[in-house]
Order: C-alpha cells, then sequence, then structure tokens
C-alpha cells in the first residue's frame, strides 16, 4: 500500500474529531495542537549522519508542524533506541541544542533495543499551545499560494553530505532544518490555510488543493531558490519534488501582504489537482511530485 492509501484506509476507523479526518500533519486535542513524526535511519537520514543532528532534524521536524499552526511548543516526547555509548552521547547533546535553542521541555517517553544492525527508528510527538491552528483544507478559490525561504536547499544539502563536500549552508539545510515558529505565529490569525514543506512543495501544495476541495496552479518561474540552486527548469523541478524543506506554505486572499518574507508562486481556483506552469509555458507534471512511503522506499 502507498501512503495514500493507508491513510484512506485509517479514515475507516473510528477518529476523534481533533483529528479532523487525517487530513493534516497535526490534531486539535482538548486546545492543544498535538503532532508526531519518526525518523528512520536509510530513509530520513543517512547512516553517516552525525548523531547530533539527526537529533537536532528529530525534534525540529515536529516543531515545524506546530509552526504550521500558529503554536507555541509546550513540550516534546521522544521514543528512542539505545544505540550504544559512541552514538547516544552525540545524540543527547544534540538534544539538548535544539530543546535549548527553542525552549522546549522534554515531557517524557520511551527507550527501547533494537536487533544488531537494525536501522535507528526516533520518534517525537510535540504538542503546542496558543494556536489559530490554520487547517490545511481551509483554502479558497481565488486565494494566492505562497511559501518561505527558500526551495530545494535541503535536497542539494543531501547531495553535500553523501559527497562530503559543498557549500556548508545546504548541508545544514539538510541535516539541521529551522523550523519556522515565529513565521507560523505571525501567519496564523490571518491566513486560510497553512502546512510545511516537509515531502516536497509539489506534493504539499496538492495535499492543500485537495484537502481543500480545489485545484492549485504553481508557476515554476517563482518558486524561490538559494544562490546554489540551478534556476533553469529541470533545476526547479528538483528543488519543488526534494522535499526536507520545512518553509511554511499557505493560502491568502489575493491582493493580502504577509507580514513575512515570502513569496508567492501560484493560485488556488475551483476543480481539481495541480498544474504547473513556468511563466506562460504549461510544464507536464513530473512522475513524482515529491516523497511518499511505498513509493521511494530509501533516500536516493
Amino acid at each position: 500500500m502507498t501512503e495514500a492509501e493507508f491513510l484512506a484506509a485509517l479514515r475507516q476507523l473510528p477518529l476523534h474529531p481533533g483529528a479532523r479526518g487525517l487530513a493534516d500533519d497535526a490534531a486539535l486535542v482538548a486546545g492543544l495542537v498535538v503532532t508526531t513524526d519518526t525518523l528512520v535511519e536509510g530513509v530520513h537520514y543517512l547512516p553517516s549522519d552525525p548523531p547530533q543532528d539527526v537529533a537536532w532534524k528529530l525534534v525540529a521536524v515536529n516543531l515545524s508542524d506546530l509552526a504550521a499552526k500558529g503554536a507555541v511548543p509546550e513540550g516534546v516526547l521522544l521514543n528512542l533506541p539505545l544505540g550504544g555509548e559512541a552514538w547516544d552521547r552525540p545524540f543527547l547533546a544534540g538534544l539538548a541544542e535544539i530543546l535549548h535553542a527553542y525552549d522546549v521541555p522534554l515531557i517524557g517517553g520511551d527507550t527501547v533495543s533494537l536487533p544488531a544492525g537494525a536501522p535507528r527508528v526516533l520518534t517525537c510527538t510535540a504538542i503546542g499551545r496558543d494556536a489559530a491552528a490554520p487547517l490545511r483544507s481551509g483554502a479558497r478559490a481565488g486565494d494566492a499560494l505562497w511559501v518561505t525561504g527558500t526551495i530545494g536547499d535541503a535536497g542539494l544539502g543531501l547531495a553535500v553530505a553523501r559527497d562530503g563536500e559543498g557549500p556548508a549552508a545546504l548541508l545544514a539545510a539538510y541535516r539541521r532544518p529551522l523550523p519556522r515558529l515565529d513565521e507560523g505565529r505571525a501567519l496564523a490569525p490571518h491566513v486560510h490555510a497553512m502546512a510545511d514543506v516537509s515531502d516536497g512543495l509539489l506534493i504539499d501544495a496538492a495535499r492543500m488543493a485537495a484537502a481543500s476541495g480545489l485545484a492549485a496552479r504553481i508557476d515554476l518561474a517563482a518558486v524561490p531558490l538559494s544562490p546554489h540552486a540551478p534556476a533553469d527548469r529541470p533545476g526547479r523541478l528538483a528543488a519543488a519534488t526534494a522535499g526536507d524543506d520545512y518553509q511554511l506554505l499557505f493560502a491568502a486572499p489575493a491582493g493580502w501582504t504577509p507580514p513575512v518574507p515570502a513569496t508567492g508562486i501560484g493560485r488556488f481556483a475551483a476543480g481539481t489537482g495541480i498544474a504547473l506552469v513556468d511563466g506562460d509555458e504549461a510544464v507536464p507534471l513530473p512522475p513524482l511530485l515529491g516523497f511518499e512511503h511505498a513509493c521511494i522506499a530509501r533516500l536516493p
């Protein structure tokens, strides 16, 4: 089963009202925002990635989901495999770094052991408060589609991690993403829909459009790239499908100006599906819009 097929099956089970049909990356429970993410060695990070960076990323990707709801982090729970002194000590150091950096207390969790040679599986659950909590499904026909920051940096950073050379900023984008908590709190009271870009700009925009019952049109020429990224069409397509950017993607009324730096990249309209253009020229959709489990089993 693909990830989408499995989610469709889960929707047939009894769901908490706060799950909102499993159409979002976070749930609302007793006034709190709750989200969880898992990192799997060889799927979400390279075995050669430093343990302290894995710890940072584990927490950061969860805080990014809170950012998309405009939430203030209340705390995190962790489920972790013990991996031996040489791995666990630097992991704990990286964990301390990000918890202090974002003032996020540890609530609790669980530790387990794994069979020898098994890939590490690490899970974090983040809880947030004081959220405006815009839905992924709230976009309206005529809304503009915006994104913060630049797109594709983490995909390029993955190549740097493999090759062992390249710009440090790209490597940091892949290994140590920065959750956009301040931007999320500034945007949340004003936007119609918001999500973070985790699996790829195109696939996350398509999910927002589908959840909202709309069509989306994205202009590749408008997608913001870092100075290190190829600006030709193949480069922009690669950036728009790479994932791991953890920027904020949001829908807002046409003509509105965001209170944080962001780039308008498209529009929502009546209909279904996602369309790509490059300026005035229509562009065929790539075979994969981004990362989807069971479609891509391991890091390429």
